[in-house]
Formats: C-alpha cells, sequence, structure tokens
C-alpha cells in the first residue's frame, strides 16, 4: 500500500516497529519518521493497516502513541480491520479534538495488495472522504462510500462472513465426496466450472489438495469476523442459521488446535469425522 502510494507520487512519512520495514520503503522514497509521535507532528493525513482494534487503540491513544500530536484538522484513515462498535467509539474520541476519522478496511489478497487493485470500504464523513479519495485510489481500485462512522467495518464484517460460509461449506463438502468414492482432483474440476463456484472454494480447495494449510491469514485472526458479527446480531435479536452453522465449524476447528493454520484447514474437521484425506492422487 505504501509502495502504491509512492507510485503514485504521493509525498509520504512512514513509521513501523520493523525497521527493516521503514528501510525498504526510504529506498523506494519515503521519508522515515522516528517515532509514532514523530509521524503525528509531521503529518495531517494518517493511515494505519494494524493488526487489530487493541493495537489501533494503543497507537492512537496509548503511553507511546499518536495521542499528544492529535489535533484539529487532521484526518486518520484506519485500513485495519476491527469492529463496527469499536470504529464509532473512536470516531466520537477523536472528534472531540477536532480530529477527523474514517474507518476504511481493505480486502483483497496479497497480489491485489501489490497491483494496487484492492477495495478499500470507507465509513465516516463524506466530505472527509471525498478529500483523501484520490490517496485511497493510489491503494485501491474499487472504493466504496458506506455511510457513517463504523460502516466500513460493518461492510468488511459482514463480506468476510460471507467468505467464511463459503469455506466452510468447502470444508464440509470436499471430504464427503471423497468419503463417497469421488477423485478430489476431478471434483474440485468441477465445481471451478460450475454453479457450486464460490472463491472461498477456488482458494483454499488447490490448497488443501496440496495440504498447505500455512502460513496465510490464520483462523484465530479470522475467527474474530465471525464473533464480532455473532455480538452485533445477538444484540438486535437476529437470527442467522447459516452463520451460526459456520461458526460451529469454526470452533471445532479451533478446539482441534487448527487456529494457526490457514482457513483451508477447516478441512480437517470432517476429514477426520469421515476417515478421509483431501489430497491429490
Amino acid at each position: 500500500m505504501a509502495l502504491n502510494l509512492l507510485k503514485k507520487q504521493k509525498p509520504l512519512w512512514v513509521y513501523d516497529l520493523q525497521p527493516e520495514v521503514v528501510e525498504e520503503l526510504q529506498g523506494q522514497g519515503a521519508r522515515a519518521a522516528s517515532s509514532i509521535l514523530d509521524l503525528g507532528e509531521k503529518c495531517d493525513v494518517i493511515i494505519l493497516c494494524l493488526p487489530d482494534a487493541k493495537v489501533v487503540d494503543e497507537a492512537l491513544f496509548g503511553r507511546t502513541s499518536l495521542k499528544p500530536s492529535l489535533r484539529a484538522g487532521m484526518t486518520i484513515i484506519d485500513c485495519s480491520t476491527t469492529d463496527a462498535s469499536f470504529a464509532r467509539d473512536i470516531e466520537k474520541k477523536l472528534r472531540k479534538r477536532g480530529v477527523t476519522f474514517l474507518d476504511a478496511p481493505i480486502s483483497g489478497m496479497a497480489s491485489k495488495v501489490r497491483e494496487g487493485r484492492l477495495t478499500i470500504m470507507v465509513g465516516g464523513d463524506r466530505v472527509a472522504f471525498e478529500k483523501v479519495r484520490p490517496l485511497l485510489a493510489a491503494m485501491g481500485n474499487t472504493i466504496a462510500y458506506l455511510g457513517g462512522p463504523g460502516n466500513g467495518q460493518l461492510t468488511k464484517t459482514l463480506n468476510n462472513v460471507l467468505f467464511n460460509i463459503s469455506c466452510a461449506a468447502m470444508a464440509e463438502i470436499l471430504p464427503l465426496a471423497v468419503k463417497m468414492g469421488i477423485a478430489p482432483e476431478e471434483f474440485c474440476k468441477v465445481i471451478a466450472s460450475s454453479s457450486g463456484q464460490s472463491y472461498g472454494f477456488d482458494f483454499f480447495a488447490p490448497l488443501v489438495l496440496k495440504r498447505d494449510f500455512g502460513p496465510g491469514y490464520s483462523m484465530n485472526n479470522a475467527y474474530k469476523d465471525m464473533a464480532n458479527l455473532n455480538k452485533l446480531t445477538a444484540q438486535q435479536q437476529i437470527p442467522l442459521p447459516v452463520a451460526a452453522a459456520t461458526m460451529q465449524t469454526y470452533q471445532m476447528a479451533l478446539a482441534s488446535g487448527h487456529g494457526q493454520e490457514n482457513k483451508g484447514a477447516m478441512v480437517k474437521v470432517w476429514e477426520a469425522m469421515h476417515g478421509v484425506v483431501v489430497k491429490k492422487s
């Protein structure tokens, strides 16, 4: 994302806890801040892309953070994946300081990141969104304004749950096909060109056939999307039977010790039940 901003000739200051990352970006034309506070003092627009809500909160308000540099007129764009309630809470806190906050989570695999083809989902003030749209357009090719604060994160959660449902369905059906005597490679070939096709199946089925369950975005990290939606819908008494079934598959996989593996490892739950292994012949 930073490299694509540089390619679009956007002046960029960077900071990261990994000095080698900063050095690499310096070699591409970025300028290095000496600390996160130094970054805040030098920039009026700051883009965060961090692992989770806890880290975002620490970066904004922690003991060593942006907090002393926060000032009226600044804009914070958070591309991390958190949740809608957290984003709305942060937006209120920053608004009291005159700081604009946009929740702008991203979607796209590594290849899309490199190519600047991310999907970016934005919630927050519409005027502020239009001002920073050129920055977002340098990193992504699908930029969607979803409405008020938190709506970007809510959209990301719903998108991820749809993806998770297709991954859980793949994990359940592939071992069943093998159990019933169908060659897994041929089965995957049929699904990829038929009405049962989904992005989750297309992405993870080839990895399952190769028994490649990592590294990647782990199930421990991905589970937070299911948990966030479950919490939100429980508060509003909204039933989600298909998502609930997917949640059970996730929980079985996590309870079986597969949390550090990618989502394809959900297949192991059903392999163990059927006494089969899905792999290339």
